[in-house]
């Protein structure tokens, strides 16, 4: 269950992140209530992630995966660019989650 709150977490704070920036500073409502919501959600699941799981790795890999996620979402849904050196180190963030994960005795 560990993993499965953690998922839930990472898609809600990238789903609050999104509608922060479709908010234009908390001035349209709809998104603005998203955001919170969507934020809400999101630390509430990462509470219940720490129970089991070290902060650190926990949070290593909810803001690892979630930069990934909010970078995509901005290249594909609103037009923001990735050149070839932020691709290059949103692949170095995907590899240290993985070594967080495969080789961390911590958890």
């Amino acid at each position: 269950m560990t993993y499965l709150y953690l998922a839930i977490a990472i898609v809600a704070e990238t789903i609050a992140t999104s509608a922060l920036k479709l908010s234009e500073s908390f001035s349209r409502p709809v998104p603005s209530a998203v955001t919170v919501v969507g934020y809400a959600i999101a630390f509430y699941c990462l509470s219940l992630v720490l129970r089991s799981m070290p902060t650190g790795v926990a949070y290593a890999i909810w803001s690892g995966v979630g930069i990934v996620l909010i970078s995509i979402i901005g290249w594909a849904w609103m037009g923001q660019t990735l050149n070839w050196q932020t691709m290059f180190g949103m692949g170095l963030i995907i590899v240290g989650v993985v070594v967080v994960n495969l080789y961390s005795s911590a958890h």
